[in-house]
């Protein structure tokens, strides 16, 4: 009787235990969150899952928006008005001009705490009258130091101390699928500082030129909602830092429709150290004409990839020229920077000044080749010719006309940016009567310290406008 007694209980015993290893098998260990990872079979990347990894935007949002700002412009522009016939005695002609004021606004970064801020040239073309209004709602009247329209990066300044700034960062560092955030007032005040979240969406985008002007384009797309109002506002890491400026959005609409472009802080940063240092960008210039690689030509010239960009013509004494470099070469590298397209050609050349140096990598009948390069100033000389026959005047074209010397194109230069435009008629430099674009260049040269210059606009209207010399 006691043994088969014992011989239960064993067997009890044996089942509880059995029982409780078969539950312990079955029952999931617990889950560590900070070591969340997968790795699908076959593939060796490993997407980490990490809880630190998930991002709060709220350092990044709430620090860098103290250093974005609401830009108010206003501008005027001729507008000619129809006369009604029984007024043509007294006005002596079917139309009159009259100047017609617009308002109009955007967004700005303060980049040093003694109030300089960038924006887009686009914002604050033509403005006669500049307020910036910060954060914390106060107002200030800013005036412009420079702008460049080959970049739309535009600096304009305000009389402040003690400003909560952002810090560059490097744009080039940045990856597919980051996180961003796009701060500043999109549809006008009411809607200030706002605040939105995307990730880039890619690099290196170019967009079509209407206009016809030079551009220098390698945008950074994002899915941050941006409307018109944020024109010059920050595109931000998560650690606040400035990876661009917004600048432009592809809608059918007008609003926005999921994308969005902005310009790379590497090359605002150099556009405004150049802009406050030197009053005027310098920048460098290759001198190719140039496309990009498709499959035809990747198999016709038998090339390993798609990469680099195909050289149709070489400027006759530019950069390029004197480097060595030759039609139908293939441009694959400057330096150790791997240029994959025009855009990333364009945005690495601008990153240069005149007389910096580095070494371009081309592929010539299968053979790759290393060529020295030392970069040329873009513009050209006070007083050069150009093929046309135009003057060359600090960035414009001048011509003469027997009303005086006109302003053929106005360009991006110190004229330009002192308010001369295209059309504009010179009659008078530093008071002393022109009649050719030699006039102007030799009384300008004569000159100290500033240049003053009086003469005709576009609508025959008496004007003047002044700059100082470099």
């Amino acid at each position: 009787m006691n043994k088969n007694i014992i011989t239960v209980i064993a067997s009890v015993g044996l089942s509880a235990i059995a029982a409780y290893g078969i539950v312990k098998a079955a029952t999931p260990a617990s889950i560590d969150s900070s070591d969340m990872s997968y790795t699908p079979v076959g593939m060796t990347r490993t997407v980490n899952l990490a809880m630190s990894d998930y991002p709060d935007f709220t350092y990044a949002a709430e620090n860098a928006v103290e250093a974005v700002v609401y830009v108010q412009v206003t501008s005027t522009s001729p507008q000619s008005e129809y006369i009604d016939p029984f007024f043509r005695f007294f006005f002596g002609d079917d139309y009159q001009s009259r100047d017609r004021v617009r308002q109009g606004s955007g967004s700005g970064v303060i980049i040093r705490e003694d109030g300089y801020i960038v924006t887009n040239n686009h914002v604050i073309s033509g403005a006669t009258d500049i307020k910036v209004t910060l954060n914390n709602n106060k107002t200030y009247n800013a005036t412009i130091v420079g702008s460049d329209p080959a970049t739309d990066v535009a600096l304009i300044k305000i009389d402040a101390k003690g400003l909560p700034v952002l810090q560059f960062a490097d744009s080039d560092k940045l990856r597919l699928g980051e996180w961003v955030l796009a701060i500043g007032s999109p549809l006008g005040a009411e809607l200030r500082s706002t605040i939105t979240a995307g990730i880039v969406s890619a690099k290196g985008r170019s967009m079509q030129n209407y206009d016809g002007e030079f551009k220098i384009e390698s945008f950074i797309q994002t899915d941050a909602a941006v409307n018109p109002g944020n024109s010059g506002g920050a595109l931000v890491n998560k650690s606040g830092e400035l990876v661009g400026i917004n600048t432009a959005i592809v809608s059918t609409t007008g609003s926005y429709a999921g994308y969005s472009f902005a310009v790379p802080s590497n090359i605002v940063r150099k556009i405004v150290s150049d802009l406050i240092d030197f009053g005027v960008v310098k920048r460098a210039r290759l001198g190719v004409t140039m496309s990009a690689i498709d499959e035809k030509m990747a198999d016709e010239m038998k090339l390993s990839s798609l990469d680099g960009v195909y050289i149709h013509e070489v400027e006759k004494g530019s950069t390029a020229d004197k480097a060595g470099v030759k039609e139908k070469d293939i441009l694959v590298a400057i330096d150790t920077f791997k240029v994959t397209t025009p855009a990333s050609l364009q945005e690495r050349v601008n990153g240069f000044h005149p007389g910096d140096k580095a070494t371009l990598t081309v592929i010539r009948g299968g053979k790759e080749l290393k060529l020295p390069v030392v970069f040329k100033d873009e513009t050209p000389e006070n007083g050069s010719v150009a093929d046309d026959g135009t003057v060359n005047f600090y960035g414009a074209s001048l011509k003469a006309t027997d009303e005086g010397v006109l302003i053929v194109s106005a360009g991006n230069g110190k004229l330009a940016q002192a308010g001369g435009m295209d059309g504009f008629v010179i009659l008078y430099v530093n008071d002393q009567k022109v009649k050719t674009p030699e006039d102007v260049v030799s009384i300008a040269k004569k000159s100290r310290r500033s240049i003053f210059i009086e003469g005709l606009t576009p609508a025959g209207r008496p004007g003047y406008f002044g700059f100082g010399k470099d």
